[in-house]
């Protein structure tokens, strides 16, 4: 491998493992809009619930939309519903990456949630209106 490319390749490995996920994005071009604070898939659901609970609480997060008879309430889908709320608070508390671990459940991604192909169609309009 020439020298520059090895170097390239350095640089990027220590940028995204020294820099928050935030200011890695920016340095890749993604504005801070592209950004989404999500429920790990691997999340155990009681600790998404609870997360959830604090989140929609004392979090202040704004959870009308996911509560029962909201237009994006769907009580089967939790890591939909985790990660209406945790975005909501990582969006309203400066997007940095302690507004988005909910005790190790969240994680900070530049993937819009609403474009996966099992995106129900009034989630994805509430991830793009509301988000």
């Amino acid at each position: 491998m020439p020298p520059n490319s090895f170097s390239s390749l350095l640089l990027t490995l220590l940028l995204g493992l020294l820099l928050p996920p935030r200011l890695w994005a920016q340095q890749k071009g993604i504005g801070p809009r592209d950004l989404w604070c999500v429920a790990k898939n691997n999340a155990a659901d009681a600790a998404l619930q609870s997360a959830i609970d604090w989140a929609c609480s004392a979090g202040g997060a704004n959870c009308a939309p996911i509560q029962q008879g909201g237009p994006c309430y769907d009580a089967g889908d939790i890591q939909r519903t985790a990660s209406w709320a945790f975005n909501d608070y990582y969006l309203k508390n400066g997007m940095t990456d302690d507004a988005c671990d909910f005790t190790n459940t969240a994680a900070v991604t530049s993937l819009n949630p609403s474009e996966d192909s099992c995106s129900p169609p009034f989630l994805e309009i509430c991830f793009r209106r509301c988000f």
